[in-house]
């Protein structure tokens, strides 16, 4: 058989060779700490799957679900928006529901680059905007973040030889794997290059409710961001709604437009009684108060693992967003070893950041998705 040269393009996804790994130790009877995957070891809330069964009921949702989701549902993350940023948006031109803000992240790339176009990528950074785009045929290029940068983008490292055929580029605040929070002078100053260099922003906020203290912003509260650019966002992680999969993209028409038509010829939209739980999830007044718990247990679990692992040596750089912790090893020795040793000698499951890009070499991500007293036995074991 013959398979696509873009196969051989692609490496492994770091995050199923993790769960792979993970799974040999648990056939071993090893006892495995998982801080890997960044996914929400909290069930989604009752509110939420009661909405959900309820939907499955109604006949209406066993149809496909052509078009770009359902109004009402577009309609309160609209209403959403506005009461979180301030920022306004039309629900039936400025919003599409996604299966999964991955899948429209991954797709973009599809309705906006040709072969020999170019998409600037964070270094390190999630995996998917990579794929997406050598899934299009087009080239990552990619621009570091620095510690000393606080890990903020910088328009004086993006690549100059490549910017006549750069078309795209994703920021992704607060950042995944590094847990940063990017202010409203580095948005501005990436609107503005944007405008200047005829690129679409892609700005994937999947994290944006997982924070505490301060909130984090909207790329789109940026004067000028809606011209340019669009927001993604997930229920996955607000709302522990991974294996659920809804998001939604939102801001620029033209390119909500663009990548509508793909996904028109790709999907059938998501399943109707997901939307309605996504809904309901939106709107119910128990939905701030799960928000609220979700916040104080992840600060918790924050509060034991940081000071943690800076006890046993490791350098962690220090935010209140997100649920992880990328943490500096505490020698000379590689990332990638260091996961090793992790996992063969502890049963700790832990993200090399060097899987996430070559400007993460040196860190490790750990997640915050597993209870305080299996995250102490983890440092326990560390020392």
């Amino acid at each position: 058989m013959r398979f696509a040269k873009r196969l051989s393009k692609i490496p492994p996804y770091a995050f199923v060779e993790l769960d792979r790994r993970k799974k040999e130790k648990l056939l071993e009877g090893i006892d495995v700490i998982d801080l890997g995957v960044g996914d929400p070891d909290i069930p989604t809330p009752k509110f939420i799957i009661e909405a959900m069964k309820k939907a499955i009921d109604d006949p209406a949702n066993h149809r496909y679900p052509f078009g770009r989701g359902k109004q009402e549902l577009r309609e309160a993350i609209s209403s959403w928006y506005a009461r979180r940023f301030g920022v306004s948006l039309d629900p039936g031109r400025e919003i599409a529901v996604l299966i999964g803000s991955k899948e429209g992240l991954t797709h973009l790339p599809l309705a906006l680059l040709d072969e020999g176009d170019t998409a600037l990528i964070p270094d390190p950074g999630y995996p998917a905007y990579r794929s997406g785009v050598i899934f299009a045929g087009a080239k990552p290029v990619y621009f570091p973040l620095s510690p000393e940068d606080n890990y903020l983008p910088k328009v004086s490292s993006f690549p100059r030889r490549e910017l006549d055929r750069t078309k795209l580029l994703f920021l992704n605040y607060p950042n995944n794997p590094t847990s940063a929070v990017a202010n409203g002078n580095a948005f501005e100053e990436i609107v503005h290059w944007a405008h200047d260099n005829n690129v679409v922003v892609a700005h994937d906020a999947a994290y944006s409710e997982l924070y505490s203290g301060e909130k984090p912003i909207s790329f789109l509260q940026t004067p000028g961001a809606k011209e340019i650019g669009v927001e993604f966002h997930s229920f996955s992680k607000t709302f522990n709604m991974t294996g659920w999969r809804i998001g939604w993209i939102c801001g620029n028409p033209d390119v909500i437009n663009a990548l509508s038509q793909i996904k028109e010829n790709i999907d059938s939209g998501v399943f109707g009684a997901i939307q309605a739980a996504a809904l309901v999830a939106l709107t119910s007044p128990a939905a701030e108060t799960e928000a609220g718990r979700m916040r104080d247990i992840y600060a918790e679990r924050r509060n034991v693992l940081v000071p943690g692992l800076e006890k046993n040596g490791w350098h962690v750089f220090h935010s209140n967003a997100t649920f992880y912790a990328w943490a500096g090893v505490p020698d000379s020795e590689s990332d990638v070893l260091w996961a090793e040793r992790l996992l063969e000698k502890w049963g700790i499951v832990a993200t090399p950041g060097s899987a996430l890009g070559e400007h993460g070499g040196g860190f490790v991500r750990f997640s915050l998705t597993q209870p305080v007293e299996r995250i102490k036995q983890a440092l326990d074991r560390m020392k």
